[in-house]
């Protein structure tokens, strides 16, 4: 099919693409990457009447690191992030190791960070980033300049807290210090398909002792969802000089039983049943929906718990806790 008719604007400022929104309302939508847009265009599931392309506007493909953050600008592509160069430390290993999961090659090379989250899929890789990580979102509008937390951004299904007359202009995301180890797991039926669950975790570790934990879940939900209850059951938890070989942190086979009395299996336990929220789908069941978050967040608390010890070291080497 081909799209409906519609008219096309390109402006060259955030003032103007805000102010033709204003005009236009739930009538507009905005055009950067269009991964999503254009083939839903083309299906006739989304009929604007103005598309708002904001390629040209200037300074929106600006990635930078300031104030203890790292701010993406909505024209920055995935492709941007496929470097753990892109930030300093765990975050950068994080977004790296996130990136390639989206998609294929041509579709990164033109999708953003900001479109994503703006279009709400449950199963995008990045809004479990951006809620797990608790980023602030920035929206601007003809009124002015808002900001929102991730976890207030997402209500459902393609619903967020971004008005009609508002566009995203920026995602911050908080660095992430030496003592964090980062993880990224996700989980597909097929090779193309979208992620049935997909984890991000940085947990911060002190002599063995976890401190910090942020666990953020993508399609466990109606919406990106942070695994709260799961986090606060490791704070204070011993992971156990045992158990932090790479035999195990490094596998791929973790489930839930293999680590029964360990933290990271009784976090992993919480998370699918305090946590998620899984709806039934023609290929799976709640119940096994929730057995899936449970292996998923299992495994990606023993790679980040890995990637912590792989870069620790109080005398500069690494494999020892610090």
């Amino acid at each position: 099919m081909k799209p409906a008719a519609f008219d096309y604007i390109v402006p060259g400022t955030v003032g103007e693409a805000v102010g033709a929104l204003a005009e236009a309302g739930e009538r507009a939508r905005i055009l950067a990457g269009g991964q999503s847009l254009i083939l839903e265009m083309r299906c006739r599931r989304c009929l604007p009447e103005l598309v708002v392309d904001i390629n040209r506007v200037q300074g929106l493909d600006r990635l930078r690191v300031e104030d203890g953050g790292l701010q993406v600008g909505a024209l920055v592509r995935h492709r941007a992030f496929e470097s753990p160069r892109v930030a300093p430390g765990p975050l950068g290993r994080l977004l790296s190791r996130t990136v390639v999961n989206i998609a294929h090659p041509p579709i990164r090379a033109l999708g953003t960070m900001a479109g994503s989250l703006a279009w709400a899929h449950p199963a995008a890789e990045w809004g479990a980033v951006a809620v797990g990580l608790d980023a602030d979102i920035e929206l601007r509008g003809r009124a002015g300049t808002r900001t929102v937390a991730a976890h207030d951004y997402f209500h459902g299904p393609h619903r967020t807290e971004c008005r009609p007359q508002e566009m995203i202009t920026s995602v911050r995301l908080p660095l992430l210090d030496d003592t964090v180890g980062v993880a990224f797991v996700e989980h597909r039926r097929t090779r193309a398909g979208f992620a049935q669950v997909a984890v991000a975790v940085a947990l911060t570790v002190l002599d063995g002792v976890i401190t910090q934990a942020f666990i953020g879940l993508a399609n466990a939900a109606d919406r990106p969802v942070r695994a709260q209850v799961a986090e606060l059951s490791l704070i204070g938890a011993e992971i156990g000089a045992s158990l932090c070989g790479p035999a195990l942190f490094g596998s791929a086979h973790f489930y839930p039983d293999s680590l029964d009395g360990h933290p990271f299996g009784h976090a992993a336990r919480i998370a699918a049943e305090g946590d998620a929220d899984p709806c039934a789908r023609p290929y799976a069941d709640v119940e096994y929906q929730r057995q899936v978050v449970a292996v998923l967040v299992g495994r990606a608390l023993c790679q980040a718990a890995s990637d912590r010890q792989a870069h620790a070291g109080h005398d500069g080497s690494a494999g020892e806790w610090r």
